[in-house]
């Protein structure tokens, strides 16, 4: 999977083999094939096995967080960035963006299985934080948007300008996530009235 995941976000979709995956793994081509029929199966596996298990795991911490609302915000976007966004892993939306053109079929599987459980989750907590009186009544949907561009954009730029530009393209990631936690949870905040 390791090998698999390196050499899609390296070379793109496209332009990985089978044969380039076995070879980095150390295992013959043939081996392969024992587990994965296609290119298509494996990509559908490295996400299965990278991307899913976080995203159950957000499920269970929205399901249970006891603290704010805001908290929660943070905690999500926060373990995204640990687990997914400061991990190989980050370059995956890149590669969907850059290949959905081209395989729709797994643009549509990355959609149906990554972007709609990630969205649920961002929902669920905005919902309760609007139910709660913490966040103001917003529209939901267009502020999950709005609330994930910024981290994307931060991963794609570190996947794209950022690897070729040096340092002066790269963000120092956490200055960036606190100041998008900052404007996030400012702009969300209920307002108070004066006491």
């Amino acid at each position: 999977m390791a090998a698999a995941l390196e050499l899609f976000v390296e070379k793109g979709f496209a332009g990985t083999r089978l044969e380039d995956v076995a070879a980095r793994a150390g295992v013959s081509k043939g081996t392969l094939y024992l587990y994965f029929d296609s290119k298509e199966a494996l990509f559908k596996a490295v996400i299965q096995e990278g991307i899913v298990p976080i995203l159950e795991e957000g499920a269970g911490l929205v399901d249970n967080f006891a603290g704010s609302s805001a908290d929660l915000l943070r905690a999500l976007i926060g373990e995204w960035w640990q687990r997914i966004g400061n991990t190989p892993l980050a370059g995956v939306p890149k590669l969907m963006i850059s290949e959905s053109g081209n395989f729709p079929e797994l643009a549509t599987y990355y959609h149906d299985t990554v972007i709609v459980r990630g969205r649920d989750l961002m929902r669920r907590t905005l919902q309760r934080g609007v139910a709660s009186g913490e966040f103001r009544d917003i529209d939901i949907e267009t502020a999950i948007d709005v609330i994930f561009a910024p981290v994307l954009m931060m991963v794609i730029w570190r996947h794209s300008l950022g690897a070729c530009c040096g340092a002066s393209a790269r963000h120092d990631p956490q200055a960036y996530l606190q100041t998008h936690f900052d404007l996030a949870l400012n702009g969300l905040a209920a307002s108070r009235s004066p006491a």
